[in-house]
């Protein structure tokens, strides 16, 4: 069963980490690089198309991770999906580009966008693995007390319900 709070977390996000990537590697940092390689046909890019469409791509990210990722860990949940999914879109993407548009040189293009797409999947991949993760994989105790002599914080007591910490008192 779908958990809404999880897919709406999810989906935004993966927008709010892709979007403004996005935005400032193509359109700022990299621009004139993009543009020398003939990615941009338009004079100016209509960004909020590509806003919902990274709207879009989190809902559908965020729809898959449960069913993809089911019973597996934090991490190799974070890992499968940054695999399978940026795997995926580098295929659509980054490959059916160099085939229809004139891009070149296709030795930077494949290293840009590659380099680009491994920065978002494995973002987004550990942003989808914390929302996703089971509550038993997250930490109710307070484990930076044991960096902490013990005799500072012996008096100390937590107190959690679920996942919360709820109380944190000392004893006189």
């Amino acid at each position: 069963m779908l958990d809404l709070k999880k897919f709406v977390l999810g989906t935004l996000a993966y927008a709010a980490i892709t979007f403004p990537l996005a935005y400032v590697w193509h359109l700022v940092a990299f621009k004139t690089t993009y543009e020398k390689l003939g990615y941009f046909s338009r004079e100016e890019p209509i960004v909020v198309f590509g806003f919902f469409a990274i709207l879009l791509q989190g809902a559908l990210l965020s729809l898959i991770y449960p069913f993809l990722c089911r019973g597996m860990s934090f991490g190799k949940g974070a890992i499968t999906i940054a695999l399978v999914m940026g795997g995926y879109h580098w295929a659509m993407h980054v490959l059916a580009a160099a085939a229809k548009q004139a891009i070149e040189p296709l030795p930077l293009w494949f290293g840009f966008e590659t380099t680009y797409l491994a920065i978002q999947f494995s973002l987004a991949g550990l942003l989808l693995g914390a929302v996703y993760r089971k509550p038993s994989q997250t930490r109710t105790n307070l484990s930076v007390f044991k960096w902490f002599p013990r005799e500072y914080v012996a008096g100390f007591q937590c107190f959690s319900r679920g996942n919360h910490l709820t109380q944190i008192s000392y004893l006189v």
